[in-house]
């Protein structure tokens, strides 16, 4: 078909079809998903005052003595355990759910983006459970006794059982989405956004936002925001580790394809990648 002509009916027919496919392929992918979160649930779902009480044996083990967690909503004894089941169904068919997302994605990918997509999926699930281990094994303990124990005189420390699980689900997801930082790291360094040396060089300023980011997301106590402003930046410095073996990768790469098109010798190319890495290193700061 040339400039300024109008696509015959069969070339309009092929251009849908590819469309429809992918918006058919996804209906299946999401109805699948939905389907594993629901299976989850209902697995769950009689266990969910069981689930509930793991969840606030951080809180039940500091409350005072003589002192209970309270519901002041009138179904909230009954839905608030419910709530709280799906949330932990979503979050244990996350692998699941990666994994139809990945499927959906990976056929447009080209052999090197799937190389490192893949990897950046799993380490991202992997990393975001760990922040989340983090928070109840290591936060809420040393939260939760230092909040209790600064509760002014006469004052009973009841928390509401709704209450609570926002207050937690908003620390689960805080720690998850920290721990992400290398994972996020490693992509901006892919997409070109910055360098690993422009990121070492900004390292002041990174330590500084990880605190005042541990103060916005954390309970008003030194502890719990230490514990998420030093770990944020161990793993800025994880993420800055592996972008520079992103980076030197794709150089390999890219050398490897201009050599094989220049007609270069294996040995004439490991000299010219040596020859522009030194050169790198002689211009870091």
């Amino acid at each position: 078909m040339t400039e300024g002509q109008t696509p015959r009916p069969e070339e309009e027919v092929d251009l849908e079809q590819p469309f429809l496919s992918h918006l058919l392929e996804l209906r299946d992918r999401l109805l699948r998903s939905v389907v594993a979160v629901l299976l989850v649930f209902l697995a769950l779902a009689p266990f969910a005052n069981d689930l509930y009480r793991i969840l606030a044996g951080p809180m039940l083990r500091y409350l005072p003595e003589g002192s209970s967690m309270i519901a002041t909503g009138v179904a909230a004894p009954f839905l608030i355990p419910f709530k709280f089941a799906l949330v932990a169904a979503i979050f244990l068919a996350v692998p699941y759910l990666l994994y139809q997302a990945w499927a959906f994605i990976a056929p447009g990918l080209y052999r090197h983006e799937k190389r490192i997509a893949l990897p950046l999926l799993v380490s991202s699930t992997l990393l975001f459970y760990a922040g989340a281990a983090f928070a109840y094994f290591v936060v809420f303990p040393l939260a939760f006794a230092f909040l209790t124990a600064a509760a002014p005189e006469g004052v009973a420390v009841m928390p509401d059982i709704g209450a609570y699980l926002d207050f937690a689900l908003t620390i689960f997801f805080a720690f998850g989405v920290a721990f992400e930082v290398p994972v996020a790291t490693v992509l901006m360094v892919m997409t070109g956004i910055t360098t690993p040396e422009a990121l070492a060089a900004k390292r002041p300023y990174v330590i500084v936002a990880a605190f005042v980011i541990g103060m916005i997301l954390t309970p008003p106590d030194i502890i719990s925001q230490t514990l998420l402003a030093i770990p944020m930046w161990l793993l800025f410095e994880v993420g800055v580790f592996f972008s520079r073996y992103v980076v030197k990768a794709r150089r390999e790469r890219e050398a490897a394809e201009a050599a094989a098109e220049a007609g270069l010798s294996e040995e004439e190319m490991e000299a010219e990648l040596d020859r522009a890495e030194r050169e790198e290193e002689r211009h870091q700061p």
